[in-house]
């Protein structure tokens, strides 16, 4: 008898107990269900500020079947003053998808998880700021160009699993870290292809490495109207075009439900020096990019949470 009340008393426990999650808890379940991601706030949920300069871009990066427009083109060519036509750079794309994977992998966002990502610069302001663990930990960590982390590992961690870089500035990478093209000019396209196989011979305003080690099936190339895009949305058309490290943010905003920024900002002369050297012209600036506007916009961007600034000094 002792044995039966007992079974009725947790039977009646579970009752209680499945009610409750009925009409206490089910409705926060579902909500979260709707909600884009599972981080405390996801991008999509942005304010006005983000609302008016995002603006969902379905193909930041090229494919096999992306066809980008004339007008787009003829905007992308005047960049690094492009002479070929469109017809060259379609059938320099189209030898790109021979080599490499015919569609970029993004990972799409999902309610039930947080895809986090740090974008890190290559400003002197890491130096001796301690973020590498931080950098580290998490999901996606994007360097850029001449990037380093041997021997720099406490400020600027060393996990990488996006890198951006054009031929001027490609370095040799890890077999698990994907390759991110920016290319402003039709040998970058070229090059690319080369360098993974037979080896590039042309030149550029600066040395190219003939080959370079990278993961083929890794390889990403982003998408020409998406630089253009940065520029006419996210800065108004101020610069001649977005640097490499701007577009590289506007990406991760593109492509991560939380954003983590590092190495940003100028030194006290107005130059974007290296974390591991001092620049020698102290009278480039940040070019013929924007700096000042870019980088307002991201203080701008952390003011209303949208992104996450670590400033270092």
């Amino acid at each position: 008898m002792k044995f039966k009340v007992s079974v009725f008393i947790f039977l009646l426990g579970l009752t209680g107990i499945g009610l409750f999650w009925r009409a206490d808890i089910s409705p926060y379940v579902t909500l979260l269900a709707q909600r884009p991601c599972a981080c405390d706030r996801c991008l999509s949920e942005g304010d006005s500020l983000f609302q008016q300069r995002f603006s969902k871009f379905d193909e930041p990066f090229l494919s096999a079947n992306y066809n980008l427009s004339e007008d787009n083109f003829n905007w992308w060519k005047r960049l690094q003053g492009e002479v070929r036509s469109l017809t060259a750079y379609r059938e320099t794309v189209e030898r790109i998808f021979q080599l490499v994977p015919a569609t970029a992998h993004v990972e799409a966002s999902s309610p039930g998880r947080c895809r986090t990502c740090a974008v890190v610069g290559n400003s002197g302001n890491l130096m001796n700021s301690h973020y590498g663990p931080l950098i580290d930990f998490q999901d996606v960590v994007i360097r850029m160009n001449t990037g380093r982390t041997k021997g720099y590992e406490a400020d600027v961690g060393a996990k990488t699993t996006h890198h951006i870089a054009y031929p001027e500035s490609a370095v040799d990478l890890e077999n698990n870290t994907r390759l991110v093209l920016f290319p402003f000019k039709i040998l970058d396209l070229d090059w690319v292809t080369k360098a993974l196989t037979t080896g590039f011979t042309g030149s550029s305003y600066l040395p190219v490495k003939s080959n370079i080690k990278a993961n083929k099936d890794l390889v990403m190339v982003l998408n020409p109207a998406f630089m253009r895009y940065v520029h006419d949305v996210w800065l108004q058309k101020k610069g001649k075009y977005p640097s490499t490290g701007f577009m590289t943010l506007v990406l991760a905003l593109h492509i991560c439900d939380e954003v983590h920024v590092f190495g940003f900002g100028a030194d006290s002369d107005g130059n974007w020096s290296h974390y591991w050297e001092q620049l020698r012209d102290k009278k480039l600036k940040t070019g013929v990019h924007s700096g000042g506007e870019e980088y307002n916009m991201i203080a701008e961007l952390s003011k209303h949470q949208i992104l996450k600034f670590y400033t270092g000094w």
